[in-house]
């Protein structure tokens, strides 16, 4: 059973391909031969946390400008104060070296994807205009087992654009109920009726 989810989280890695996907697919490989998966995946949780509600570090990594060793000196010092240690430094290490590091927060996500297969999870994205409370993701939580969705692992993403509301992604299914797309449902219903 175990060889088999292995397979399928290896015959996914093809089908969804990048840089993204492989660097993740890599950790993930790592990880388990170490036996310190659930290590490294609070290492992952704990710095897409930081990606996610931090602008700064956001803009940070974004940037193209800096060197190398400004790079990793500045986002080292950062991963010591989030204590991220290990085999997730190294990968950064490494993503510095090969000058991706832009694509980190596309790492950490399909590392989550790919752990959530292995386990048996299903992943759901849920974008807000706002970061989430926890009372929140155990709503949505509910909400999604509600809907027929088993054991959820929800990955967030703060997305100001979308003015209120949220959009969840989960399979193949899409749930929009922002604030943005409901302006826009209107507007076209106005042309329409004009």
């Amino acid at each position: 059973m175990a060889s088999e989810a292995a397979a399928n989280v290896q015959n996914s890695a093809p089908q969804t391909g990048g840089a993204a996907q492989r660097y993740a697919l890599a950790l993930l490989d790592l990880a388990k031969d170490k036996k310190t998966v659930d290590a490294v995946a609070t290492d992952v949780e704990n710095l897409a946390t930081l990606a996610r509600d931090d602008p700064g570090f956001r803009a940070f990594i974004a940037d193209p400008r800096l060197d190398a060793v400004a790079q990793r000196n500045a986002t080292f010092s950062v991963l010591d104060r989030a204590r991220v240690s290990g085999d997730v430094r190294n990968l950064v290490g490494v993503m510095i070296a090969n000058r991706r590091l832009a694509i980190l927060p596309e790492v950490l996500s399909a590392f989550d994807t790919l752990l959530a297969e292995q386990r048996g999870q299903q992943a759901a994205e849920v974008i807000t205009a706002h970061p989430l409370s926890n009372t929140q993701r155990t709503q949505i939580a509910a909400r999604l087992t509600e809907a027929g969705y088993s054991n959820v692992r929800l990955s967030e993403t703060v997305d100001p654009s979308i003015l209120g509301g949220l959009i969840v992604k989960i399979g193949s299914r899409l749930y929009d109920t922002s604030i943005k797309s409901r302006l826009q449902r209107l507007s076209y219903a106005m042309k329409g009726a004009a």
